[in-house]
């Protein structure tokens, strides 16, 4: 399989068409909440439908954004950019000791599906919902299919952030609302609500035999109460969870497409959790075996065929999964999203008074909102794929699945429906002044020869983890590199080198 030369004027019609398809998918959502088509303006208002999804899809970009810099920042001597950026050390300051980064990526990955949870609510369009009398072929394209929100979504709040933090991170993270994104998702994960996920790890890395890595000491006997009080009132909560959400589901009391009979809505909620549990997975076992020799990898026909795409030639496929991996992401959260919110409106005249499990009307339209739905997906459907991943990489390339899930992800990357991304990655660079991180700190090279060194034990990887990489380009020279672990993992824990 030749690597493909990307020509720039092919480029640049699909920057253009993606930029147009983006622009008319802003129009269609802003068309819905005005008339009030969407699930929060039809029941609240739409200026508030309206400012949270503008709020929603900002904040999600800083969400992305900031772990691509946190991660990718983790080796680097934090005196180097102290006095440069001290809102980027002010928040660096937080994730650099101990296991602190695992907590911060844990606590993200409930806040991200929470933030595209909300999105769904506010600008996803309600049933059968008609806008300007535009023909139903162009409603169920855009609307029907959520395209025009996954397109919304994944370009503004997503890959744009990503594009220019993989690059500019100390600039791009240097802004008080990254401080307080990080400071949220540390009381996330403090909470306890996703510590369900910790008893997830202990299993897998019981399975895998291979103990979890930590930076920090042992716990004393009441920090161990304290931790494990709150994994199984989190595992409580996630019972609950599933509980309300497979009954609304056997009930047909979710918002379902209508016609879905009650049982094949329970196989494509599994469903659509198994290929988001799949793509998660796939990013972490795709650079956990970049490090392994090709002659480690086992001979399972599937991993190898799933290799080969990955690392042929400059290897720059690792990079294009990535980003069409996070357009499905998001198209089968959104999926989620409508499957798992449920429909049993107190206010309706046809309610006949049963809310699920007798819950008052204020908890049942808590319930309606989906968010019970945004916890299942992070620990069932993202984190525990992710662990299991970090353990055991290679059974996650042993199966077909993966190598149809790649197939379609490049096959996205490649049509160019997302370039729009790209198009506003760069505005917003021109915007905010964004330079390039080695200007400031310059390169890997150059900071061990000044004896400031990255410290490559900085980011955990391996069993138990669920560190990633920052989206970048893969650089040129990565097929050599792939061969030697000390330099892959010098890539992976975010040394920036000048793509080919």
């Amino acid at each position: 399989m030749a690597p493909m030369q990307k020509n720039p004027a092919v480029e640049a019609v699909k920057n253009v068409i993606s930029t147009a398809a983006l622009l008319w998918s802003i129009a269609l959502v802003g068309g819905l909440i005005l008339n009030e088509q969407t699930k929060l303006s039809e029941s609240v208002h739409p200026a508030l439908a309206a400012c949270l999804l503008i709020f929603t899809v900002i904040w999600l970009s800083v969400v992305e954004g900031g772990q691509a810099s946190l991660v990718g920042l983790s080796p680097i001597n934090r005196e180097l950019y102290k006095d440069s950026h001290p809102i980027a050390y002010k928040t660096t300051a937080m994730t650099a000791n101990g296991d602190a980064l695992d907590r911060y990526l844990l606590g993200r990955q409930f806040m991200v599906v929470f933030i595209v949870f909300t999105i769904n609510v506010s600008g996803g369009p309600i049933a059968d919902a008609e806008l300007w009398g535009l023909p139903d072929g162009v409603l169920n394209a855009f609307l029907g299919s959520g395209l025009a929100m996954i397109l919304f979504t994944t370009m503004c709040g997503q890959l744009n952030s990503q594009v220019n933090a993989s690059h500019c991170m100390l600039d791009y993270l240097n802004t008080w609302s990254n401080y307080l994104t990080v400071v949220v998702c540390v009381i996330i994960e403090f909470s306890g609500l996703v510590h369900a996920s910790y008893l997830i790890q202990i299993i897998v890395a019981a399975l895998a035999g291979s103990p979890i890595e930590s930076r920090e000491g042992p716990r004393s006997d009441v920090q161990n109460i304290f931790f494990f009080g709150r994994c199984f009132m989190s595992l409580g909560i996630l019972v609950f969870a599933f509980t309300v959400t497979l009954v609304a589901l056997f009930n047909g009391d979710t918002t379902m497409w209508e016609g879905v009979p009650n049982g094949v809505a329970v196989v494509v909620f599994f469903l659509l959790m198994s290929v988001v549990g799949m793509l998660e997975g796939m990013q972490i076992a795709f650079f956990a075996v970049a490090k392994i020799p090709k002659d480690e990898r086992g001979d399972n026909y599937w991993a190898k065929k799933t290799c080969e795409i990955l690392y042929f030639g400059e290897a720059h496929n690792l990079s294009g999964f990535m980003i069409g991996r996070q357009l499905c992401v998001v198209s089968c959260m959104f999926f989620i999203a409508r499957v798992t919110s449920l429909d049993i409106d107190p206010d309706a005249d046809d309610f006949d008074g049963e809310t699920i499990f007798g819950v008052s009307t204020g908890i049942q339209k808590f319930f309606n909102l989906g968010f019970l739905g945004a916890l299942i997906t992070t620990i069932v459907a993202s984190i525990a794929w992710q662990l299991v991943a970090s353990a055991f990489p290679i059974a996650m390339l042993s199966n077909p699945f993966t190598y149809i899930l790649l197939r379609i992800c490049l096959f996205l990357e490649g049509i160019g429906i997302c370039n729009g991304a790209y198009v506003i990655a760069w505005i917003h660079a021109k915007i905010a002044g964004f330079q390039r991180d080695e200007i400031y700190i310059g390169t890997a090279e150059e900071r061990r020869e000044k004896a400031m060194a990255d410290d490559k034990s900085a980011l955990s990887v391996g069993t138990g983890h669920i560190a990633k990489l920052p989206l970048v380009d893969a650089p040129a020279d990565l097929k050599n590199l792939i061969e030697t672990n000390d330099e892959v993992r010098k890539y992976m824990e975010g040394s920036m080198k000048e793509s080919a």
